[in-house]
């Protein structure tokens, strides 16, 4: 069998990995018969699939962005509560965006060509192996992360990115830096795994203490620093580079949970001097317009290949005895056990496509959205909400509030039932957060939690993506206005 290389795969024309099967099924064809049947159809049908692999996105011509057509089942149909059918409108993006439908052609083009990745010898193993080689390269030019420094991982979610690196980073007695306005992903795993977790404080608007880094590193006692890159509740943008200075300058690695940065604005791992770069990124496929279950770690190599894992298996193995191991190096390292190789596939093909359209573009839409919405709010009585509402070119599209004397549940079951507007309420996996934008201690919390019919406390959360549009917005303003009263 001819060996198709990283290097050649991508010379086939980036990554259209479709048109990667083209290339392999023929290069794989010489080593067979030339009267095989099967040989000739493979060639033909990986080529139509690179056809459809290579379909030009449509672009908006008024705002730059993705045509709706590009997103798939915004417009579907669900049941109101008096049975008669409605558009659904999604506010949901923060927890799940809809597939791209450039994701899914590429995902069905790679159906027929799919097998084990690097393991078997079979053309379509080793078509899937360097379609799936090739992917990591996409993501790491799409983050900014040089391959001569980094390397890309895949993981499942952010969440078990995370818990990856904080055990394979928080060796015996580490101290741990984290902040007030994580999500749990990057909270928890830390709590599980280091001697001592130290936290970062927010004010009274949600916005993390800069001046906290500073006090809690000064000691230079901390070995990890882990900040996400934007925040889930309040849509704060965090400038985790001037983190990372501070993180090392300390002696600390940094890392970055990236879910909720990479599908709103640009994002790099390299800083403007080598002391700001980050040292890890998590992010997930399914808040970047992919399938759920796909998503990736990008480290420093050397500081990766230093760290084993504590999630262990085969793939990331060189020899294994009795009583002993030896372990390759990353990525395999990082990626024990058979990938998710169409949630990776997915990933990608979203990079690409975000690409196409340019964070600018996406940007000034979100900002657009969240000013209206906003400024709607604040037109109605009875409204709170919560993080700064006047400067927001620091947030992405997100915003959480509560209509006086509703339940949060309440109010979100109401737009579903009457205007098929999804959101979501409840603490958003960041309850330390939201206590603190709501005015709760934790005292008041383990008074109430063990009492019968305990409710926990709540906010109502909008958040944004690149197809919502200022009708939604209006949409969503004119519910809650019948809501309040």
């Amino acid at each position: 069998m001819t060996n198709v290389t990283r290097r050649d795969a991508l010379r086939a024309g980036g990554f259209s990995v479709a048109g990667i099967a083209a290339m392999l099924m023929g290069a794989c064809s010489t080593q067979t018969s030339a009267g095989s049947a099967g040989a000739s159809s493979s060639v033909s049908s990986a080529s139509e699939a690179s056809a459809t692999s290579a379909r030009k996105l449509q672009i908006d011509s008024k705002t730059g962005l993705l045509a709706r057509s590009e997103f798939v089942g915004i417009d579907a149909e669900v049941k109101l509560a008096d049975g008669s059918m409605k558009p659904a409108i999604n506010f949901d993006n923060g927890a799940t965006t809809p597939s791209l439908t450039s994701v899914v052609e590429e995902i069905q083009a790679q159906l027929p060509y799919y097998g084990s990745i690097g393991r078997g010898k079979g053309q379509k193993s080793a078509h899937s192996t360097e379609a799936f080689n090739a992917a990591h390269k996409v993501v790491l030019d799409f983050f900014g992360a040089p391959e001569s420094t980094y390397t890309c991982a895949f993981s499942g979610t952010a969440t078990d990115a995370l818990n990856k690196v904080a055990g394979a980073l928080c060796e015996e007695g580490a101290i741990v830096l984290t902040t007030r306005s994580e999500h749990h992903a990057n909270d928890l795993p830390w709590r599980l795994h280091a001697a001592e977790v130290r936290y970062v404080e927010v004010d009274d608007k949600g916005r993390l203490r800069m001046e906290d880094f500073k006090t809690h590193l000064a000691d230079k006692k901390v070995n990890v620093v882990s900040v996400q890159a934007a925040s889930n509740v309040t849509g704060y943008v965090h400038d985790v580079h001037a983190i990372a200075k501070l993180a090392h300058e300390a002696g600390a690695f940094m890392v970055v949970d990236g879910a909720q940065i990479s599908s709103h604005r640009a994002f790099s791992l390299k800083g403007t001097a080598e002391a700001e770069d980050i040292d890890f990124f998590v992010c997930s496929a399914h808040k970047m317009y992919a399938p759920f279950g796909g998503g990736c770690i990008i480290g420093k190599t050397d500081i990766m290949n230093a760290h084993v894992p504590v999630y262990r298996g085969g793939g990331m193995v060189d020899v294994v005895t009795d009583y002993d191991a030896t372990w390759l190096k990353t990525p395999e390292l990082w990626e024990a056990g058979t990938p998710n190789y169409f949630g990776q596939i997915g990933l990608a093909k979203a990079c690409e496509a975000l690409n196409t359209v340019g964070f600018e573009a996406i940007e000034a839409h979100e900002q657009t959205l969240l000013r209206r919405a906003l400024d709607g709010l604040m037109d109605i009585k009875g409204i709170t909400l919560y993080a700064d509402s006047n400067k927001i070119d620091d947030r992405v599209g997100v915003l959480t509030f509560n209509v006086d004397k509703f339940d949060a549940a309440d109010v979100a079951k109401k737009f579903a039932d009457k205007w098929a507007i999804a959101v979501r309420q409840g603490e958003f996996c960041a309850h330390p957060l939201c206590h603190r934008l709501m005015d709760i201690s934790d005292a008041q919390i383990l008074a109430e939690r063990d009492k019968p019919g305990f409710s926990a406390p709540a906010m109502v959360r909008i958040s944004m993506g690149m197809y919502n549009t200022e009708k939604d917005v209006d949409t969503l303003i004119e519910a809650v206005k019948e809501i309040a009263g």
